[in-house]
């Protein structure tokens, strides 16, 4: 688990751990559902800022992975091309021997 992660985590055990004590408190019903909605806002406006968080990384990620996409395809396409000049040469000495040969 990464610390991000832990700390989501961690907030919303918090935030549920909370939510139950105000639940049992000895406090009036109108106290407790105030802090109870105080409580829910918070949970709210964090798992947003999560939510925003994780669509970033995951932008970056995708980001990342298309240009080691590129950088792949590029090796490969040169690769291939040094690979088919190689032959094309091994074949025309080949040719060449063949010639001196005969």
């Amino acid at each position: 688990m990464n610390g991000k992660s832990f700390w989501i985590v961690l907030g919303a055990g918090v935030a549920v751990g909370a939510a139950v004590a105000l639940l049992y408190a000895p406090q009036s019903g109108v106290v407790t559902r105030k802090k109870l909605r105080r409580g829910i806002e918070d949970a709210e406006e964090y798992l947003e800022d999560a939510g925003d968080y994780l669509k970033e990384q995951a932008d970056k990620l995708s980001r990342e992975a298309q240009k080691a996409l590129k950088l792949t395809r590029a090796y490969a396409d040169t690769t291939v091309d040094s690979a088919g000049e190689f032959l094309a040469g091994a074949a025309r000495t080949v040719k060449h021997a063949k010639s001196m040969v005969s």
